[in-house]
């Protein structure tokens, strides 16, 4: 068996089935290659740590709060990689604009990043091994039953995914794609 060529399950496939919702983006597309501007800016890459805009709809009436992540499961790790993770949207929130990943103070009110696999409360882009195949980047939406995980960000983002998991209505994903 040649291990290089498996392709790992997505980062949701594991987990128990949940419904799912509308997730649009002006700036990235299913299956699409991510732009220069949402790829990471150290390591040799030059691109900017832009978030994507989101936008969703058509979620459980009874959501009472989101988390909205991206996660790299082609990474060269045993876990995958967490490039994106904001805990505590209200549930009025249904968008989040270009670039609202850059820090705190760029979320809504209420809402906090939770560190991810660089070590930052941010988003931070795509940074594949060179010469990899494409990777591939679920920014996913969750829509919660509670408005409060009750963990801050000092928490892993295992410990958060852990947290947003068990409190799961629905979901909705778009992954586009990269490669160095």
């Amino acid at each position: 068996m040649n291990l290089d060529r498996l392709i790992p399950p997505g980062p949701y496939e594991n987990l128990p089935p949940a419904p799912s919702f509308t997730l649009t983006s002006s700036d990235i597309a299913d299956g699409a290659p991510l732009a220069s501007s949402q790829v990471f800016n150290d390591w040799g890459f030059t691109g900017y740590n832009t978030s994507p805009q989101l936008t969703w709809s058509g979620f459980p009436p009874e959501t009472a709060g989101f988390a909205v992540t991206c996660f790299d499961p082609d990474a060269p790790t045993p876990s995958g990689f967490w490039h994106w993770l904001v805990i505590d949207l209200p549930a009025s929130v249904t968008s989040l604009a270009t670039g609202a990943g850059a820090s705190d103070a760029s979320l809504p009110a209420g809402a906090f990043h939770v560190r991810n696999d660089f070590g930052n409360l941010s988003y931070d882009g795509a940074a594949p091994p060179q010469g990899d195949r494409p990777h591939r980047y679920g920014f996913a939406v969750h829509a919660l039953d509670t408005d409060r995980l009750g963990i801050d960000s000092s928490v892993s983002a295992a410990v958060a995914s852990f947290n947003f998991n068990g409190h799961t209505l629905a979901r909705a994903v778009i992954a586009p794609t990269f490669s160095h």
